[in-house]
């Protein structure tokens, strides 16, 4: 194999260097907020100002919005949430997201992505699209980690059909603390796969469906990354296999 030339100019140049993240605009009234808050118990009392400087910085962080970089792939699925893989699962899709212009009778891959109070919790779009169908759903707020969460929480389900007809649906659950789920896009939205498509504070679960001859290629176990990490591979039914250490 001949070497590799390390000025070759079909190799890329430009570096990529770190910046601290920025707060989602549906954050900084909360933000503004505690630090308000903060101030006036400072007046009153400064240990007690102190904790809440610290809690005004959480919150800043929760709503954190960090630059993603998404693989371009027709075949590919990416996560649309930052969390632990908690639950793999074979299940029927929700019935919000059956019928002849969703998702088919029969068993789909469901992976579940759990975010804590620490993870980002901007949600995105799993792959290219438009969103041919929103559901939503009131509900409970039991643990967002519990396999019923999918079936007893708020939650608001999306369904994307690409532009070779793959569909697949995910679904935003609430928490136990999460009290509010939000949505940035519509019906009838075009999307780009990793496009920021909602929010929910304050932790919660996002469910995918992968389609049928889809393995998902992450473990329990495993955390992901919006946007970024690869949940499966179109017509790619192996799946990994590894161990936790």
């Amino acid at each position: 194999m001949p070497e590799l030339d390390k000025h070759d100019s079909s190799l890329p140049t430009t570096t990529v260097k770190w910046r601290f993240p920025s707060v989602h605009p549906e954050g900084r009234k909360f933000v503004v907020g505690a630090a308000f808050a903060a101030l006036i118990l400072y007046w009153l009392w400064h240990p007690l100002g102190w904790l809440a400087a610290g809690l005004t910085l959480w919150v800043a962080a929760f709503f954190r919005d960090p630059v993603r970089t998404t693989p371009r792939g027709d075949k590919f699925i990416v996560a649309p949430a930052d969390g632990l893989i908690t639950l793999i699962a074979k299940v029927p899709p929700p019935p919000e997201l059956r019928g002849a212009d969703g998702l088919a009778d029969g068993d789909y891959t469901r992976v579940s992505i759990f975010m804590s109070v620490f993870d980002v919790h901007i949600n995105r779009s799993p792959i290219s699209g438009r969103i041919r169908r929103m559901a939503y759903v009131p509900g409970k707020f039991v643990n967002a980690d519990l396999d019923k969460a999918s079936e007893d929480n708020e939650r608001q389900h999306f369904l994307v059909e690409g532009a070779d007809g793959l569909r697949v649906g995910f679904t935003q659950i609430a928490g136990l603390v999460a009290r509010r789920i939000l949505a940035f896009v519509k019906e009838g939205d075009a999307v780009e796969a990793g496009q920021r498509v909602g929010l929910i504070r304050f932790g919660s679960r996002v469910d995918v469906y992968l389609p049928a001859g889809v393995a998902p290629r992450v473990l329990l176990g495993q955390r992901s990354v919006a946007g970024e990490t690869i949940l499966g591979i179109v017509g790619l039914d192996i799946p990994v296999t590894g161990s936790s250490q």
